[in-house]
């Protein structure tokens, strides 16, 4: 089948779709699939591909690559003389040897650290490699393509690609998206627009939140770029590129919303008791609640909900002397990806005592989170328990208006 899809002339998507890929990294729900993007750049001297796609999808790429009638890359034959390696993780870079073998000449276009990567992970031989400043410019004859080094999104050798004729711009992982789908672009529907920012919030609360203060200076250094297109390696490309970078400003700035995000879990009732009257004290006074059951978690939903929320409330019980080794997951989650939460508190109940809230609340060193005084219950929560949770909504209440005013 001929894979022929233009961004623009000359510019052609020759990647592939994982429509069945369910879970990334061994960690991360992929309920709507992904793709691995890479584009071709034919410029009236050379050709560059931009990137490469995942292990298992490498026979595609290869096809579409012949199919653009490249040749093989051997001297007088044409074929591709540039590989640009934006990022080193293996779901772009791991065909790259596979495309070394059919184009010999070709060589990879990279940072630095994206080198000393590529050897570790992919024994790429150091002569292939051809290493770029930031800011560094390469001519494919009439087009020209300009390395923006972006560290730490995510990972420390990161960069991004610009086609200054064409302006677009090639970001790898940066604003991408989990999503398995047959449009190239983001389509203008409303209903498939929110389905490509849910997926991409989605990608960016499990992916790129821990890193928000590196994007948010990342999207300044690109903010002098004519852009019309922006081409990830996840996802539709985006023809309206202020879809995704005014939603990247909302969610890496330090701004926070009138939510409490209340992951719990409860094993004999109690806990639950808790949670449910919890939720309604907050509802009743105005504050968006957001709550999950650890027993069948979506991590990625919860990773989402974080990105917004002023509050996180976590509900457990006692196992032993410590919280439910459900709740130090999530725990462990919400420290790792360091959302802008402002306060924390724990709700729960157990049986003959324990250690519980100081572990959990030990186990959030990277949140910047004022905590808010806990709720705990020796066995089933009466009228005190109550009160109790009465107050603490109260006090998430003036926090949130307190903090609100100041945004």
């Amino acid at each position: 089948m001929s894979f022929q899809r233009e961004l623009k002339p000359s510019i052609y998507s020759v990647g592939a779709v994982d429509w069945d890929r369910r879970l990334f990294d061994e960690l991360i729900p992929l309920p709507d699939g992904t793709s691995y993007n890479a584009y071709l750049v034919k410029g009236s001297e050379k050709t560059a591909l931009i990137d490469t796609v995942d292990p298992t999808m490498t026979e595609v790429l290869v096809r579409n690559l012949e199919e653009q009638e490249l040749g093989t890359g051997e001297l007088g034959t044409g074929g591709i003389n540039y590989v640009v390696a934006n990022h080193a993780e293996q779901d772009h870079s791991g065909s790259l040897p596979q495309v070394l073998d059919i184009y010999p000449n070709a060589k990879v276009v990279c940072t630095p650290k994206c080198k000393d990567l590529l050897t570790d992970l992919l024994l790429i031989p150091g002569e292939k490699f051809i290493t770029v400043a930031d800011g560094e410019t390469l001519s494919l004859g009439d087009k020209t393509l300009e390395f923006i080094h972006a560290p730490w999104v995510h990972w420390p050798e990161t960069m991004l690609t610009y086609l200054r004729e064409d302006r677009v711009l090639f970001t790898c992982d940066f604003l991408g998206s989990h999503l398995a789908t047959s449009d190239l672009f983001v389509p203008d529907e409303a209903t498939a627009t929110a389905t490509v920012y849910e997926a991409a919030k989605r990608y960016y609360a499990e992916i790129m939140m821990p890193f928000r203060t590196t994007i948010r200076k990342n999207l300044q250094k690109i903010n002098a770029l004519a852009i019309e297109i922006i081409a990830p390696s996840h996802g539709p490309a985006y023809n309206n590129p202020n879809f995704i970078l005014n939603a990247y400003r909302d969610w890496a700035s330090d701004e926070v919303k009138n939510e409490v995000v209340i992951p719990f879990i409860s094993m004999h009732g109690s806990t639950k008791k808790m949670v449910n009257y919890f939720t309604e004290a907050l509802i009743e006074r105005g504050v968006t609640v957001k709550q999950f059951n650890l027993s069948e978690p979506d991590i990625g939903k919860l990773a989402m909900a974080l990105v917004d929320a002023a509050t996180v409330v976590i509900g457990s019980p006692t196992v032993l002397v410590g919280p439910h080794p459900k709740v130090v997951y999530a725990a462990c989650l919400a420290n790792a990806l360091r959302p802008k939460l402002r306060f924390a508190s724990v709700v729960g109940s157990y049986g003959w005592g324990g250690r519980m809230v100081e572990q959990v609340t030990g186990l959030l060193p990277n949140l910047k989170v004022e905590l808010l005084e806990p709720v705990v219950v020796k066995g089933v929560p009466g009228e005190e328990a109550f009160n109790a949770l009465d107050r603490l909504a109260e006090e998430i209440v003036s926090k949130h208006k307190e903090i609100l005013k100041g945004e």
